[in-house]
C-alpha cells in the first residue's frame, strides 16, 4: 500500500487525510521535517510515498492526478509531491538536503512539499507536473485564502472534469461524435465496479471474435450480428482506454494488450467475412488478404515516419506550417481525420457494409478507402520529408533498422556493401529498397506458378536489401524503407499462392502473413516502450525479411502447389508459434518487473 506523509499545521474540518485513503493511501501524520524525513525512512522502498501539506485544499481528481499516475517517477501538484520506488532514493536526498539547511532551497515557499519538489528541481530531476486544467491544488496561508480555495472548489464539478478528460483530446469523427460521448459513462460504471482496463480489452477482443464468427456462417442474419457486435466492440475498444484515463489504471502490459487485441480483432473479422463468403461460393481470400497487406503496411508507414522524426532536432517544414494552418479552420479537422480512415470510421464502414451488402462489396471498399488514406498520408508525409531540414539522430536510424527487421543475409551483405553504399547518393536508400522489392513483387505476379523467375529476384531483393541497410537511416527519405520491405515480403506470399491456383492456399498465406505481422507490430510496441527491439536470436530464427521471401520463392519452383500451401501452413504455424512465445514471455516479465507505465493513445490509422 502506498504511504502518505501529512505535514505541517493540521487545519481543523480539513478532509485531505480522508481524501488520501480514498485513493488508497496509507496515512501518517508528521509534525515537522525532521519528523516526516524518519517516517519517509520507515516506508519500505518497494512502495509509493508522497508528502502532502496538510493545508491542502482541492479536488480529489487533482490529487489523484498528482500523487497516483504510475507512467511518471516523480510527479507534484501544489502542496503534493509524491515518488515511485524507482525515484525513492531521489526524493529521500531532496528530503534531507532540505531538512539539514532549514529550508535553504526554498526559503519564500512555507510548505514543505512544495519545498521538497523545488530542490527536485534543482537537481534536473524532471518532476512531473499535470495539467489541471480547471482543477484546483492550492495551500492556503490564512482563512481568508483558504475560503476563496473552497469557494473554487465548489465551482467547479470535479466528476464531470475527470470524465471529460477520459476522453481522448484527439479522435476520429464517429469515435468523437457517436462513441465517446456514452462510452465514457461505461467506463466510470467499470471503475466503480473494480474492472480493469486489461479485463475491459479482453471483452473488445472476445466480442469480436465473435463477431468474426457470426460473419464466418455466411447468413445475412449472422451478417448482421457481426456488423453489430463489430460496433459493440469498438466501443469497449473505446471504454479500455477511457477506463485507463478515469482511473489512471496505466500499465505496460495493457498499453501492449490494447495495440495487440486491435490488430487481432480487425484481422480475424477479415477471415471470418473471407469464411462467410466462402460458404456462399464467393472466394475472396485475396482480398482479405489484401486488405491485410494494405492496412499493416500503412501502420508500418505510420510508425516509421513517426519513429524518424521522433526526436529532430528541427522542423522547418512549410507543409507542416501548412498543416498546422488547417487545422486552425474548424471543419478541416474533421474532414482530414476522416479522409486518413481512421478505426473508428474504418470499423462503423465494415460493420455497416457486412450488415447490408456482401463480403467482396465491403472488401472492395474497403480496399479503395484504405488505398485512398494511404496515398494522401503517405504523399503529406514524403513532402515534409522533402522540405523539411532537421537532423535525424542516432536513435532514429536503430528504430528504423530495427524496423526494417533485417536477417543474417541482409546483415552478412550489408557488411560487404558498406563502402559502396556510402558513395550513393541519398535518396538511393529508399530506391534501391523500393526496386528490389518491386522486382520480386512484379515476377511473382506475372510469372507461372513453379517458375524460376520470383527465385532470381529474390536473390536480387537480398542483395538490395542488404545495400538499402548498408548505412545508417538518416535521410530525409528513409522512414520508407521498412514500409517498402513489408509490401515486398507480403505481396509476394500473397500472389504466389494466388497463382497456386489451389484450394487453401490462400487461407494459408493469410495465416503466414498474419503470423509475420504480428512479429513487425510487436516491434513496434517494443521500440514505443522504450524497451528495445526483439532480441537477435528471434529475428534470425524467423529469417529476416529477405530470408522468409528467399525461401518462399524457393519452396514455390521445389514443390507443387498441394504442397506449396502445406509449407505455407506449415511456415504460418512455426512463425506464430515463435513469435507469440518470445512476445508473451517478454510483455508478461516486463509487467512483473515494474516496467515503466505505457499510455499509447494510438495511431490515427
Amino acid at each position: 500500500m502506498p504511504t502518505a506523509i501529512l505535514t505541517g499545521q493540521p487545519v481543523p474540518g480539513s478532509s485531505i487525510e480522508s481524501e488520501l485513503r480514498s485513493l488508497g493511501f496509507d496515512v501518517h501524520v508528521a509534525a515537522g521535517a525532521a519528523e516526516t524525513e524518519t517516517l519517509l525512512a520507515r516506508v519500505p522502498g518497494e512502495e509509493r510515498v508522497a508528502v502532502v501539506d496538510a493545508r491542502f485544499v482541492g479536488h480529489p481528481h487533482a490529487l489523484r492526478l498528482g500523487l497516483t499516475d504510475p507512467r511518471f517517477p516523480l510527479a507534484a501538484i501544489q502542496g503534493a509531491v509524491t515518488a515511485q520506488p524507482a525515484a525513492r532514493q531521489t526524493l529521500t536526498r531532496a528530503m534531507a538536503r532540505e531538512n539539514s539547511t532549514g529550508g535553504g532551497t526554498a526559503v519564500d515557499v512555507d510548505s514543505l512539499a512544495d519545498r521538497i519538489t523545488a530542490a527536485l528541481d534543482a537537481d534536473g530531476a524532471g518532476v512531473h507536473r499535470p495539467e489541471l486544467g480547471s482543477l484546483v491544488a492550492a495551500v492556503p496561508a490564512d482563512p481568508q485564502a483558504r475560503n476563496e480555495a473552497r469557494q473554487a472548489v465548489a465551482a467547479v464539478d470535479d466528476e464531470a472534469v475527470r470524465l471529460k478528460s477520459a476522453v481522448k483530446a484527439r479522435d476520429g469523427f464517429v469515435t468523437t461524435h457517436f462513441i465517446s460521448p456514452y462510452s465514457r459513462y461505461i467506463a466510470r460504471w467499470c471503475a466503480r465496479r473494480g474492472l480493469t482496463p486489461n479485463q475491459v480489452t479482453t471483452a473488445s477482443l472476445i466480442t469480436a471474435l465473435i463477431a468474426a464468427g457470426c460473419a464466418a456462417t455466411g447468413t445475412r442474419g449472422g451478417f448482421v450480428a457481426a456488423g453489430v457486435l463489430l460496433i459493440a466492440s469498438f466501443v469497449l475498444d473505446c471504454t479500455d482506454g477511457q477506463l485507463a484515463r478515469y482511473s489512471l489504471q496505466y500499465s505496460t502490459l495493457g498499453a501492449w494488450l490494447d495495440a495487440t487485441f486491435d490488430r487481432a480483432k480487425e484481422y480475424a473479422y477479415y477471415a471470418g467475412l473471407a469464411l462467410g463468403a466462402a460458404r456462399g461460393g464467393d472466394d475472396v481470400w485475396a482480398l482479405a488478404l489484401g486488405a491485410m497487406v494494405l492496412q499493416t503496411c500503412r501502420h508500418v508507414v505510420d510508425f516509421s515516419f513517426n519513429e524518424a522524426n521522433h526526436d529532430a532536432s528541427a522542423n522547418t517544414s512549410p507543409t507542416a506550417a501548412l498543416s498546422d494552418k488547417l487545422d486552425s479552420v474548424g471543419w478541416t479537422v474533421w474532414l482530414r481525420r476522416m479522409i486518413v480512415l481512421p478505426i473508428g470510421e474504418r470499423w462503423a464502414m465494415i460493420a455497416v457494409l457486412t450488415a447490408l451488402t456482401t463480403p467482396r462489396i465491403t472488401f472492395y471498399a474497403l480496399l479503395i478507402g484504405c488505398a485512398f488514406a494511404a496515398t494522401y498520408t503517405t504523399a503529406g508525409r514524403v513532402l515534409r520529408s522533402l522540405t523539411r531540414k532537421a537532423t535525424r539522430t542516432d536513435r532514429a536510424a536503430k528504430a528504423l533498422a530495427d524496423l526494417a527487421d533485417s536477417g543474417p543475409l541482409a546483415e552478412a551483405g550489408a557488411k560487404g556493401l558498406r563502402t559502396a553504399a556510402r558513395r550513393l547518393p541519398g535518396f538511393a536508400t529508399p530506391a534501391v529498397a523500393l526496386l528490389g522489392g518491386a522486382a520480386v513483387v512484379a515476377t511473382a505476379a506475372l510469372t507461372d506458378f513453379g517458375g524460376p523467375w520470383p527465385l532470381v529476384a529474390a536473390l536480387g531483393y537480398v542483395l538490395t536489401s542488404a545495400l538499402a541497410v548498408a548505412r545508417p537511416l538518416k535521410g530525409a527519405l528513409d522512414w520508407l524503407v521498412p514500409p517498402f520491405f513489408r509490401a515486398a515480403e507480403y505481396l509476394t506470399v500473397l500472389f504466389l499462392a494466388a497463382k497456386a491456383d489451389v484450394n487453401g492456399a490462400l487461407p494459408a498465406a493469410f495465416g503466414l502473413v498474419a503470423a509475420v505481422a504480428y512479429h513487425h507490430y510487436d516491434t513496434v510496441y517494443r521500440i514505443r516502450g522504450d524497451a528495445g527491439a526483439p532480441p537477435q536470436w528471434l529475428v534470425r530464427t524467423v529469417g529476416g525479411h529477405e530470408g522468409r521471401t528467399l525461401v518462399i520463392t524457393l519452396l514455390a519452383v521445389l514443390l507443387t502447389a498441394a504442397q506449396f500451401k502445406v509449407a505455407l501452413t506449415v511456415l504460418a504455424v512455426v512463425v506464430a508459434l515463435v513469435v507469440l512465445v518470445e512476445s508473451i514471455r517478454f510483455w508478461v516479465a516486463a509487467h512483473q518487473v515494474g516496467a515503466p507505465a505505457v499510455h499509447d493513445e494510438g495511431e490515427p490509422a
